[in-house]
């Protein structure tokens, strides 16, 4: 590669100058690119007009002739020159026939005969030259150059005959060719030649196309469909086939692409090839590709997309490009991008979204332009405060400068998540000047209520130097009604992450479902159980009342346990899942609200032993406490929630914390927490009762009524969910973090199974009832047993 100076001037004064190239593809107006500088500032007082180009990284197809003209009123006056360039091959496919070298069948003293094969495309003489492993075989008899030069055709195939024992050896087999021009610079390139040797794993020859390999090697073949160009590959590994790696592009991208690659060059470089080449990029990414080359293709549209976007940097872009490169490159977002590693995804997404703001930033727009489609939309704020919705995101905007806002859509999911434990938003926004001087700049950004279901909000904008999400310069902000939003204070691609704080493991979710199921069945077997013997259990007011708290507690922690099933194993739309959010708020509430009650009951039962409780001053006061208070928390923390626009459920169904004792959640915590420890106390009272009434006696006998006590009143009680408190306080990376979580999900999952046992088994009352109604049944069954 080489660089010319070509400078052409006039003694008069001209109204404009410019260079042109006539080529054996026809005549091309020169304008600055990577290849190609045109400098008109080097006029002097001898020569008025002067015009300078000049060539970097010269390859043939800048062979031609080069005409320099200046215009005087309706005259072009012109000068010409002539470039020969000796150029190297800019690609050189080697192929060798056979592909592998199998000599596992073969004694070690065979030899094997290869030809290889190289193509480049025709430019001018080379001389060649065939290397054998670190070698030169060119005059020996055990290979020789086909043909050591060429003349002009259209593509030169060269060939070099060569041997490969079969003796086995550690040495890799390759083949080296070297083209030389005439101003001898050289260009190489390498062909490995795989042996299998004997006793070696191998892929066995799949159909005819993939030959006989070995392991650990990677075939390639220049053979694509019809429409395509490229190769395809497919690595032998573990003695397996992987998948087929195809790199076949569609012909007509490839055309678009050679054409961008003109255009940044300067040699094709106007307005009106760079209509064409966005409109051809939008007609392939609208094309339903076959899934052999849909990889192949949307990295050939990416790749265009980059080589637009640095020719945007020199070369000027207007605004008549905006809706084909809008509507390509969110046609490229609608495609699967799969078949490919995940740090192929990340580099793609990473380049697409530096190609996309870009070419937003350096299109020359005039005037106020919006364009929408499904993944991108375009909008502008003409300077001063602005407030721009873009998606389902609102975008406020500070600044004395035009800006260019674009969002984009499911693109935040390929780029690389280095922020562990965090979900991206679905929308990115890219903002940019719309001029070059700098301007300051206040971003302030409202995301869609769906990510604020997440307790904990990350404003991050994408930094595409180090390919990583970054916090620098962007805050969350919360409104003085509890909404949240991004505050940034420079312009770049912006999005927020919410953070999963979700612990679950595989483990925890199947032993919650599976001792939610058991409670649920256990619940229904004591709703029976209480229904089948409730005349005969309930014969005093005492009774009526502890029986009636036991039906409500289980009654509302069936429902709450159905709800929770439900909503964990179903994927809900967000109005279900708001639903079920309530139920379970509200179930849950009404079953601590009525242990409450019951514990009210216990100490009621020791403290006041002479002063029975009315049935009357009892459906009142605990009607009031576990149907009506519930109701009203669950009722006033949703219209609060909805009234301020904070999320009152996440993507779980369940209640959230946007930041220390605020949230929903809290409208669930403060009020079983004190219950829990009212509770508590109560316990402890009884435990204390228990001591005096039993001092005469031996501590084993203490010991055995306090461990009684204790088992029958937690989980009626709810104090198996005193775990879950210190869980809620508890970080992550605790050592005890895991086993308090598994005690809590043991502890609560089987509470219904805990309630039917301590409740109703436990009770000698309720067990001889349900004896008495399970002997009559079964005299019953006996009796109609003998009738038929």
């Amino acid at each position: 590669m080489s660089a010319l100076k070509l400078k052409c001037t006039f003694e008069e004064m001209s109204s404009g100058a410019s260079w042109k190239m006539f080529g054996s593809n026809g005549c091309f107006e020169l304008r600055d690119g990577s290849v190609v500088k045109v400098n008109s500032s080097c006029a002097t007082k001898e020569n008025k007009s002067c015009i300078v180009l000049r060539l970097q990284n010269i390859t043939n197809i800048w062979t031609g002739t080069y005409e320099c003209g200046f215009t005087v009123g309706s005259i072009r006056h012109t000068a010409k020159t002539h470039l020969g360039v000796a150029p190297l091959p800019e690609h050189i496919s080697m192929k060798a026939t056979p592909s592998t070298v199998d000599c596992s069948n073969r004694p070690s003293s065979d030899i094997v005969p290869v030809i290889v094969t190289a193509t480049v495309q025709y430019h001018n003489s080379y001389q060649v030259c065939w290397r054998y492993k670190k070698t030169s075989h060119s005059n020996t008899s055990s290979g020789n150059s086909l043909r050591d030069d060429y003349k002009m055709e259209d593509s030169l195939q060269v060939g070099y005959k060569m041997a490969i024992s079969c003796q086995k050896s550690r040495e890799a087999h390759f083949v080296t060719v070297t083209f030389k021009n005439i101003k001898e610079q050289e260009k190489r390139a390498r062909l490995d030649i795989p042996v299998i040797y004997e006793s070696e794993l191998f892929c066995k020859e799949d159909e005819d196309l993939w030959p006989k390999t070995p392991d650990g090697d990677t075939v390639i073949k220049h053979t694509c469909p019809d429409g395509r160009l490229g190769y395809q590959s497919r690595t032998c590994q573990n003695n397996t086939w992987q998948p087929v790696f195809s790199s076949c592009v569609s012909k007509h991208l490839l055309a678009t692409l050679e054409a961008a690659q003109l255009f940044i060059k300067g040699l094709v470089s106007s307005q009106e090839a760079a209509v064409d080449i966005f409109e051809g990029l939008r007609n392939s990414s609208m094309a339903d590709g076959d899934s052999i080359g849909k990889m192949a293709d949307l990295m050939a549209s990416i790749h265009i997309l980059d080589v637009m976007a640095d020719a945007s940097e020199s070369i000027v872009l207007q605004e008549n490009v905006l809706p084909d490169f809008i509507n390509a490159a969110s046609n490229l977002l609608e495609q699967t991008w799969d078949g490919v590693n995940d740090s192929i995804i990340h580099n793609l997404s990473s380049r697409y979204l530096r190609s996309v703001e870009g070419l937003v930033k350096n299109i020359r727009i005039n005037g106020n332009k919006e364009l929408s489609t499904h993944n991108l939309e375009l909008k502008l704020c003409p300077g001063g405060n602005c407030r721009l919705t873009l998606f389902d995101c609102t975008i406020h905007l500070t600044t004395l400068s035009w800006v260019k806002t674009v969002a984009v859509k499911n693109l935040t999911d390929k780029l690389q998540n280095n922020i562990p434990n965090t979900t991206p938003s679905p929308v990115l926004i890219s903002a940019t000047l719309k001029n070059t001087e700098e301007s300051p700049v206040t971003v302030r950004l409202d995301f869609s209520k769906k990510q604020h279901r997440s307790p904990e909000l990350l404003c991050v904008f994408w930094n595409t130097v180090e390919r990583r999400w970054s916090e620098e310069g962007c805050v969350v902000k919360r409104d003085f009604d509890g909404h949240r939003s991004c505050l940034c204070d420079h312009l770049t691609p912006f999005s927020s992450l919410m953070v999963v704080s979700d612990t679950s493991t595989e483990s925890l979710d199947v032993l919650t479902t599976v001792g939610l199921s058991v409670s649920v069945c256990a619940l229904l077997v004591f709703l029976l159980s209480e229904f089948a013997v409730w005349s005969a259990v309930v014969t005093t007011n005492l009774s009526h009342v502890r029986h009636t708290v036991m039906v409500n507690i289980a009654l509302f922690l069936l429902l709450a346990h159905s709800t929770f099933l439900a909503s964990s194993s179903l994927e809900l739309p967000d109005e279900w899942c708001r639903i079920m959010a309530v139920c379970k708020h509200l179930f849950f509430l009404a079953t601590f609200a009525w242990m409450l009650c019951l514990s009210v009951v216990l100490v009621h039962q020791l403290l006041l032993v002479f002063r029975p409780l009315r049935k009357r001053l009892f459906h009142v006061l605990f009607g009031i406490v576990g149907y009506v208070c519930p109701a009203i928390i669950v009722g006033c923390s949703y219209c609060y929630c909805k009234y301020t626009d904070e999320p009152y459920f996440d993507h779980r169904c369940w209640l959230v914390s946007t930041a220390p004792f605020q949230g929903s959640l809290y409208a669930f915590l403060f009020p079983v927490s004190a219950i829990t420890l009212t509770n508590l106390f109560c316990v402890v009272v009884v435990i204390v009762t228990l001591l005096k009434s039993q001092v005469s006696e031996g501590s084993k006998e203490t010991a055995k009524s306090i461990l009684r006590v204790l088992v029958l009143l937690t989980p009626v009680f709810g104090l198996t969910w005193l775990p879950g408190f210190l869980l809620h306080t508890m970080d992550a990376d605790d050592r005890l973090f895991l086993l308090t979580a598994y005690s809590f999900t043991i502890l609560n999952s089987f509470q219904g199974l805990s309630i039917l046992l301590t409740g109703c088994f436990a009770d000698q009352k309720v067990r001889e009832e349900l004896w008495k109604v399970f002997k009559k049944d079964k005299k019953r069954a006996a009796k109609l047993q003998q009738q038929t």
